[in-house]
């Protein structure tokens, strides 16, 4: 149970925006999904989510091949974008009703979702506001909790804290590790700082390959300093050699 994803590929003309990419992630487990800018992240987490389709390679949802399956596999996948669309007009309970119908909720099973995601989120004392007029922070927590109001076992999210500020960075924090329990899920992030709070393993790609995949300490390890350093000795002598 969880992703597994073989030698998956995305080709624009002749540019490879990812190139033989492969990873497994087990229930129970967050990994620390990053790169530097355009390094192809959201390409890949769009292939897995089954968004873009991939020039070759599989991917796995829950043991599910999602070419194969789509429909069966995304059922069990929640998907948190970095610029997800919300409708401004709706109220935050009305919106998230209308998400959960989307997933097949309905009745009982949609009220207890609902005051979960609601609860989950801290949302219960704007849930009668309209969207549009709620901040940032505000707006990012309605995200997060229409990507988990169906109970996923899959979550890949990208940047999930954007734009909270501290007390609201460590309440999504905590929310991730204890969806641990039953959920594989990525954070793509370019806030190393996440790394630390919320991952067991990390997997660094640059210029559309990967870099490095191992546990956080051994991404330490690579530089023997801290999370930064080693982000720059893998990801800058990937650039200088594309640039060469």
């Amino acid at each position: 149970m969880g992703i597994q994803v073989e030698h998956l590929v995305k080709c624009y003309g002749r540019r490879a925006v990812v190139n033989d990419l492969s990873f497994t992630l087990e229930s129970g487990n967050v990994l620390g999904f990053i790169g530097p800018n355009g390094a192809g992240k959201t390409t890949t987490m769009r292939m897995i989510c089954g968004i873009l389709r991939p020039t070759s390679g599989r991917v796995f949802l829950d043991s599910v091949d999602l070419a194969a399956e789509p429909v069966r596999a995304r059922q069990q996948l929640g998907y948190l974008p970095e610029n997800a669309p919300l409708y401004g007009n709706m109220t935050v309970r009305s919106f998230l009703s209308w998400c959960g119908n989307m997933r097949g909720l309905g009745g009982a099973g949609l009220r207890a979702a609902l005051d979960r995601v609601m609860e989950a989120c801290s949302l219960n004392e704007v849930a009668g506001e309209e969207i549009e007029a709620l901040s940032k922070g505000y707006r990012r927590r309605v995200c997060l909790a229409q990507s988990i109001i169906h109970s996923p076992t899959v979550l890949v999210m990208d940047e999930p804290t954007d734009g909270l500020d501290p007390n609201q960075k460590r309440e999504i924090r905590h929310l991730i590790r204890s969806m641990r329990e039953h959920c594989a899920i990525i954070v793509s992030t370019h806030i190393l700082e996440e790394i630390d709070a919320v991952c067991d393993s990390v997997l660094a790609i640059c210029c559309g390959r990967q870099v490095f995949s191992g546990s956080v300490a051994g991404f330490r390890a690579v530089s023997c300093g801290t999370l930064e350093d080693s982000f720059v000795k893998l990801t800058a002598a990937v650039a200088d050699g594309r640039r060469s």
